[in-house]
């Protein structure tokens, strides 16, 4: 009874078609479905991350601007008024446009403004002075939009 039941088991695997093979279409619509559902999980924070990353180069051109204003004060006993005084460049910082420095006698700002203000947070870097030491911040806006005062 054996060898006769493996033998009909035999004959049922050979006697299968090769076209009954492949996905139905339902299969593949639940696929679709569950890449769907996952990409508009993932999406958001995907576009979240680029914001971030694109506020932390602005912040680091930003803090590269209140270092060089420390020490150009150090040496001149004022704030440089124009970044070409600074000697470093112009801070790149993709979708940023910088604007400053605006400096008064005891204090300097400079800020980064985002092209895109519907998304993106602003940087201001400021920098003031009391008696012969100075200290330097750096705020960011607390919603999308231009940069915050000092």
């Amino acid at each position: 009874m054996k060898t006769e039941l493996k033998a009909k088991f035999l004959q049922h695997l050979l006697s299968k078609k090769k076209a009954n093979e492949g996905f139905t279409l339902v299969e593949l619509l639940v696929v679709v479905i569950i890449i769907g559902i996952l990409a508009a999980i993932a999406l958001p924070s995907m576009l979240s991350q680029a914001s971030k990353a694109r506020l932390s180069g602005a912040q680091t051109a930003v803090g590269a601007v209140n270092r060089a204003q420390q020490a150009y004060r150090l040496e001149n006993t004022t704030f440089a008024t124009a970044l070409t005084s600074l000697e470093i460049g112009t801070p790149a910082a993709q979708a940023y446009t910088f604007a400053g420095p605006s400096s008064s006698g005891t204090s300097t700002q400079f800020n980064g403004v985002p092209d895109d203000t519907s998304t993106d947070r602003g940087v201001s870097g400021c920098v003031t002075a009391s008696g012969g030491l100075t200290s330097s911040t750096i705020k960011s806006a607390t919603a999308p939009g231009g940069a915050p005062g000092c």
